[in-house]
Parts: C-alpha cells; structure tokens; sequence
C-alpha cells in the first residue's frame, strides 16, 4: 500500500471515530450499536433496528443521516402508504403528451424509513429493487438511485399491535439487523438532564464522495482463505441445522464478507481478523434464518434464532 493511500485511509479513520463521538452525543450508552451502523455504512449494506418504541432508534438512525453533506429523506410508514407515495409516480404532461416522472422520496443518498413494519406487504416490496440493485423501475422505465444509497429502516417487535411481518425476502436485503436496548441507569439519568431542549446539530463531516471513497477502501481490505472457509463453514451449518428451516443465503453469505472488511477497515486494519466475523455473525445472520416449529422455545422467534447461531458459532472451529 502506498504512502498516499495510507494517510488518506488514516484521514478517513480520523473522521469516522469523530462521527462515532459525535453521534454518541445523541445517542448515549451505545457505542456498539453505533459501530454496527458505520461498519453497515462502509459496508454498502442497509441497517434494520428493531426494538420497542421509545428506546432510541429514529434518533440513532437520524443522527447518522445528518453527519453527512448529503441528500436525506425519512419516510414514515403506515397502513395507507402506497408504493408511489415511496418511489414516485408518473404524470401526464399536457404540454408534452407524455408522461413524466416525479421522483418520490427514495430519491436520497440515506433514508430513513421509519416504522418499516407498519405498512403492507404491497408497499414494503417496493423497496426491494431499491435496495438490491440501487434503482427502481417504473412503467417500464429505470431510475438509477444516487450514490451512496443507504436504508436505515426501523421496526417495532411483531408482537406489537397493527405491525406486518417483513417477508424473508425484504429482511435478506438488509445487511444487519440490531437492537438498541434499555440504557444502563448512567445514561439513562443523562438523557433526563438533556431531554428539556432538543440535541444541537453539528455540522456534517463528510460529503457522498468521501463516504464512497471510505466505501472503495473497504474492498480492498484483504481477507484470507482461511477466514473465507471460516464464514463458509458457519453458512453451511445453518442450512443443515434441524433448529432451522431456512439457512443462511449466499446473498448473506456476500454481506457478512463485506462486513467483516468494514469492520476491519473501522477498526485501523487493512487486513481482517477472525474476530472481525465473529463478532458479525449473529447481527448479520439472525435475520435471514428461520428456526423450526419443532423447536419452539419460550424465546422470542428472533432472540431463538441468535441462541442457536451462538451454538453453531461456539462448535465451529477458529482458523490460527
């Protein structure tokens, strides 16, 4: 790696352990959470957060949005949001006699779409080809999304009243699901001193060329074949489980190798480590599995899933 390489990586590191301060202003106690969120970043992927109303999630997700010198837009979901209301609808132009195309708000470097669940089936699915493929199609016309692209979607427990369930093929999508959590009693106090006035915004600290320039770094992050055999193992492990019905996909597979090198790009290395995907599995695997109904457990479906990942994970051995 060359010299000049090297400081820019190193500039890079500098800013994004001033956005990890910077947003654990806002967002107190979680400093993990909030390393999930930028190695999801770096990662090209998209974050879901899931947990009860109240704890923090929109907040965590909008902080990250407004770090950054770039387009931004947050969707609330409800029962009657339509897939037009999300990714835009054609107009006639009498003018013209043609139709034009008014982009909706997915037209954005970052989303923030928040309550995820709330809405249908219908309209959840039009953010599949947004996610997947950065772009959406509309009367048989693309639209290529601007760069970086970026869904940080929030959704409350499917326990909760008036939520629709995330199929398995819009929760593959997302690269990490996570949960915030109660704070601990220090952080707890110290968001009742601050919650009289709202959080004073500071001024971004990148613009979209310096996160797809940290984006680009992140790829070249070397990984060896052992730890690719490693991740490999772990995968093929969940789809022979008698604990679950659906295994790991190779999209997911993909997602924890991309992650694993952000995490590592993070943490200062240009090399990943084998706790890089330790330390991953769980958040990036829990949400693409399906545990069996043979093996119902009083858990929650979710937190069943991470137990029996935990297994597979703890009985998998470490390459040197």
């Amino acid at each position: 790696m060359s010299n000049a390489t090297t400081t820019a990586n190193g500039a890079a590191r500098g800013q994004l352990a001033e956005l990890a301060r910077l947003i654990a202003r806002v967002v107190k106690g979680k400093e993990e959470v909030i390393q999930l969120a930028l190695t999801t970043l770096l990662a090209r992927g998209h974050l879901l957060i899931e947990d009860v109303p109240g704890v923090g999630k929109t907040t965590l997700a909008q902080a990250l949005a407004r770090s950054f010198h770039c387009s931004f837009q947050r969707i609330q979901f409800t029962s009657d949001l339509l897939p037009s209301d999300v990714i835009g609808v054609s107009v006639f132009n009498p003018a013209t006699q043609g139709f034009d195309f008014k982009p909706g708000p997915i037209f954005a470097n970052i989303i923030v779409a928040d309550e995820i669940n709330r809405t249908t089936p219908k309209t959840q699915s039009a953010l599949l080809e947004a996610m997947n493929e950065s772009q959406v199609t509309v009367d048989n016309d693309t639209h290529p999304l601007p760069k970086p692209f970026l869904v940080l979607a929030t959704q409350n427990p499917i326990e909760h009243h008036g939520t629709y369930p995330l199929p398995e093929s819009q929760l593959d999508r997302f690269l990490m699901r996570i949960r915030m959590g109660y704070p601990s009693r220090e952080s707890e106090k110290e968001i009742l001193r601050n919650h009289a006035g709202p959080v004073e915004e500071s001024a971004p600290l990148m613009d979209a060329a310096g996160i797809l320039a940290m984006q680009e770094a992140v790829s070249r992050v070397k990984v060896d074949e052992s730890l690719l055999d490693y991740a490999l193992e772990i995968v093929e492990r969940t789809r022979h489980s008698e604990q679950l019905t659906l295994g790991v996909s190779p999209r997911g597979a993909v997602m924890l190798h991309r992650a694993a090198q952000a995490r590592a790009f993070l943490q200062g290395r240009d090399y990943c480590l084998p706790d890089d995907f330790k330390r991953l599995i769980v958040p990036v695997f829990a949400h693409r599995v399906v545990v069996s109904s043979r093996y119902v457990s009083t858990q929650k479906k979710s937190e069943q899933a991470e137990t029996i990942l935990g297994e597979i994970l703890d009985t998998t051995r470490v390459p040197l």
